[in-house]
């Protein structure tokens, strides 16, 4: 039976608007091929630094009782320009001598040489205070242009955080990612990942294995210092960029074992620019890196964080193989 014109209409909307969803983050890749060996290790680049003051922070949950101080806390003034305050921060020096600071010689002998050279772990981090930061979303599709909208919640205690990213969309559902995990002198330290939609998929961070695992029932992964998962990696970069500058300056790479809910691999990140954009809630100065593609069906990601907004991310375009993307722009802050 032919159906009515209007009828198709709506078809055609809804399959647009199902195609952007499974776009948005890349949270449910396909059959993951088989990864190299270099793809289990922490990367990052090793610059020489001069003495730097750590610069910012962010936030998770409301825990449910108190928690011991971080190893090094201050408090940090935030810019007093309208929107782009952030309100304490938590900042981390280099790590007690009980922490592993840098993967081990095992694990550095198993990534490829073009790869090895970024590995460090950074000498401090500034995780910006609690923030709530709205975007605009744009995505690109065969079947055209079509908008919605997102929120990252970023709040913490200075020992525990949590992460929300939350992406609606006309006649879809909201789809969340979710990020829960400890502040440590290494930075965000994950424990658990999960997106969902209509059902929900999780990446667990077993510390005392040494291990990622996974509620698709994919194989485990060895946890490498310094490991994120695909939302908590945005924010431990801004912590980076805010505690020690220097080691994103412009041509630096870094690399961090990023884990999403089948798989856990090395995003290697270039700094590409240093950008003034014009996002829908303003002006701002922002600095750009670049994951490029490394394999058949990878995304391209593209991150602008904000030096004036305690380097948290604003602006996040991710674009998959086939030339389809999706541009979030920052459009409005609001405090914890």
């Amino acid at each position: 039976m032919k159906l009515p014109a209007r009828s198709r209409g709506l078809l055609a909307m809804a399959a647009g608007v199902l195609a952007v969803h499974l776009l948005l983050l890349q949270a449910r890749p396909g059959p993951a091929p088989v990864q190299p060996a270099f793809a289990q290790v922490l990367l990052t680049r090793t610059i020489a630094v001069e003495p730097l003051t750590p610069a910012i922070p962010l936030a998770a949950d409301a825990m449910s009782r108190p928690r011991p101080p971080p190893p090094v806390r201050r408090a940090v003034v935030a810019p007093a320009s309208s929107e782009q305050a952030v309100a304490i921060a938590v900042s981390h020096s280099a790590p007690p001598a009980n922490v592993s600071a840098a993967p081990t010689p095992d694990l550095l002998a198993q990534a490829a040489p073009s790869t090895a050279q970024h590995a460090v772990v950074p000498a401090a981090f500034d995780v910006p205070g609690p923030v709530r930061l709205h975007y605009r979303v744009t995505a690109r599709t065969r079947i055209g242009t079509l908008e919605g909208a997102s929120q990252l919640h970023w709040r913490h205690d200075g020992s525990e955080y949590e992460a929300r990213l939350e992406l609606s969309a006309p006649l879809l559902p909201t789809r969340t990612q979710h990020s829960a995990g400890r502040i440590t002198a290494e930075g965000l330290a994950p424990l658990r990942f999960s997106d969902k939609a209509r059902s929900e998929e999780a990446a667990h961070f077993d510390r005392d294995r040494g291990r990622v695992s996974f509620s698709s029932n994919r194989p485990d992964v060895p946890l490498l210092p310094g490991a994120q998962d695909r939302l908590s990696v945005l924010l431990q970069l801004s912590a980076m960029a805010a505690g020690e500058p220097a080691l994103l300056r412009l041509g630096a790479t870094v690399g961090i074992q990023t884990a999403g809910t089948r798989d856990a691999e090395v995003w290697v990140f270039a700094v590409e620019a240093e950008e003034q954009l014009q996002l829908p809630g303003g002006a701002i100065a922002t600095l750009k890196l670049t994951r490029q593609p490394r394999k058949e069906y990878d995304q391209k990601v593209e991150l602008w964080l904000a030096p004036g907004m305690a380097y948290v991310p604003v602006r996040l375009r991710l674009t998959q193989a086939n030339g389809d993307w999706v541009d979030q722009q920052w459009s409005s802050t609001d405090k914890g």
